[in-house]
């Protein structure tokens, strides 16, 4: 208990600036959902979908690759430097080639006027990439207070510089059009600019980011040993590929929206379908912090003779928690979440969002299942398991996208199915074959139970129908005292065990 105390701890740390983040950026859906139209915003998430790609490609799985030598090798900073010095080269050699080709970059894409756009995001993506293992270090060596400190100033610039280029300066240049003030403004503001003012607000975060590691990056040895790099390459060049698969189950629909339905709705339901999908944020946020914080825990937790008795609880507690999240998002989505975080325009997709809720809650199960094959080496079996869900992803998305307005599943309807059965299949799959290299004994019962009492307990709220706003949500709320009392009824003999 004391191991699975001490991973909750951390995973709140790191929960921290994710939860607060979160809700701090997502405090911005509102805001781009009216500001802009549903098309303008389909097109800012069809240029993030391409940086979660390439992000995959520039860090060619050196994180874990870190972790695992990070725990081997008696020379950590040997480790650190080999690594940092890799992701330098390959990012500074990313940034000149998609500078000097941003215009056919642009073309290709189908966004020729926008070439600004590529250059931007190759900074971003390159700036992101070298910071990627200092934030691994810090990670490995519980440092979970500076990074957590560095990850929400990352978050507050690039809050406060969508605000006030997106809202104060237009209400400067509105409201006193001739005072010191607005001419200030017009020094560093266009009119004509609108979504670029996100993608330059993301831009200076990530900038001023990497400014903040300095200390650590500094601090390296800047020494590359190739006997141990061609080792860790070898060990990441599989979990490259389970990346790059990886980012096609979970950003690719958007693009495939895009290009697979007819180019005078398409971007307006790509705006649709990613406002709704941010409705998971609550799910996002948990996964987040928690992978944060689990997968250093998972190799140093490797060493102890208990650790797949620790692996078991934690993936019996972190059923409960994603069960409970999925059922708070539900049973208030209509009556707060929706009315809150959502533009009218975009609430047209409500219907995608428990599909979406699920299908993000099978990738948290997987991604505790993965820890198997990293454990024991065997990292091409994360490059099958993320070619499988996206060799389903792909297939059922130009299946279902393109399909007649008809029928039931269509565009982004196509795609979060899709979605769903790409990671169950995942979820299921990996189980199956992890049991065969390296068994843990998971409580099934359980995994089913809390969930089948979640969905079950959602099931009831769609079919009991309250009139008044007052009396609807005292029942939404009993159903969640339910089902609290069905978890604290099973784990209490476990609960009442555990020393604070």
């Amino acid at each position: 208990m004391n191991a699975i105390k001490r991973l909750a701890g951390q995973t709140a740390i790191y929960g921290i600036p994710s939860i607060l983040g979160r809700i701090l950026s997502y405090l911005l859906v509102p805001l781009y959902t009216r500001v802009f139209l549903p098309e303008e915003y389909g097109n800012v998430n069809v240029f993030y979908s391409y940086v979660s790609f390439l992000m995959i490609i520039l860090t060619y799985g050196m994180e874990t690759t870190f972790f695992r030598f990070n725990e081997k090798e008696n020379d950590k900073e040997k480790v650190f430097s080999t690594g940092m010095i890799s992701l330098l080269i390959t990012s500074i050699i990313f940034l000149i080639m998609v500078s000097f080709y941003a215009g056919s970059i642009a073309r290709f894409i189908d966004y020729a006027n926008y070439k600004i756009y590529v250059i931007w995001f190759a900074w971003i993506l390159a700036l992101d990439a070298i910071a990627s293992i200092p934030f691994a270090r810090l990670r490995a060596q519980n440092k979970a207070r500076r990074f957590a400190t560095i990850k929400m100033v990352n978050i507050i610039t690039n809050i406060f510089l969508n605000l006030f280029f997106i809202l104060l300066c237009p209400f400067i240049l509105k409201s006193f059009g001739n005072s010191t003030a607005a001419h200030l403004v017009k020094l560093i503001y266009r009119t004509d600019w609108g979504i670029e003012y996100i993608f330059i607000s993301n831009l200076i975060a990530s900038g001023i980011t990497l400014l903040m590691l300095f200390p650590e990056i500094a601090a390296t040895k800047w020494k590359i040993h190739p006997d141990l790099w061609k080792k860790m390459l070898f060990y990441a060049f599989p979990l490259l590929f389970a990346g790059m698969a990886g980012i096609v189950n979970e950003t690719f629909d958007r693009l495939l929206l895009r290009y697979l339905l007819p180019k005078d709705i398409a971007t307006y339901q790509v705006g649709i379908y990613t406002a709704c999908y941010k409705i998971s944020i609550l799910m996002t946020i948990f996964i987040q912090a928690y992978r944060y914080a689990a997968e250093p825990f998972f190799f140093a937790q490797a060493k102890e003779k208990d650790a797949k008795l620790v692996y078991a609880r934690i993936m019996d507690y972190f059923i409960i928690v994603v069960s409970l999240i999925f059922l708070v998002t539900m049973v208030y989505l209509d009556d707060i979440i929706l009315n809150t975080l959502v533009g009218e325009k975009y609430r047209e997709g409500r219907g995608v969002i428990p599909v979406l809720m699920l299908a993000n809650l099978f990738l948290g199960v997987y991604y505790n299942l993965s820890i198997w094959y990293k454990l024991v080496g065997k990292t091409v079996w994360g490059a099958w398991f993320s070619i499988f869900g996206a060799v389903i992803t792909l297939v059922l998305n130009f299946w279902w996208i393109p399909l007649s307005p008809d029928h039931m599943i269509y565009g982004y309807y196509g795609s979060a199915w899709a979605t769903f059965i790409c990671y169950g299949a995942m979820m299921i799959v990996c189980y199956l074959i992890g049991q065969r290299f390296f068994p843990i004994q998971y409580n099934l019962l359980k995994f089913f139970g809390y969930l089948g009492a979640a969905i079950l307990l959602y099931f009831v709220k769609t079919i009991v129908v309250i009139d008044g706003a007052i009396l609807r949500f005292l029942f939404h709320s009993l159903l969640l005292i339910i089902y609290l009392g069905i978890v604290l009824a099973v784990e209490k003999p476990k609960i009442l065990k555990i020393k604070i």
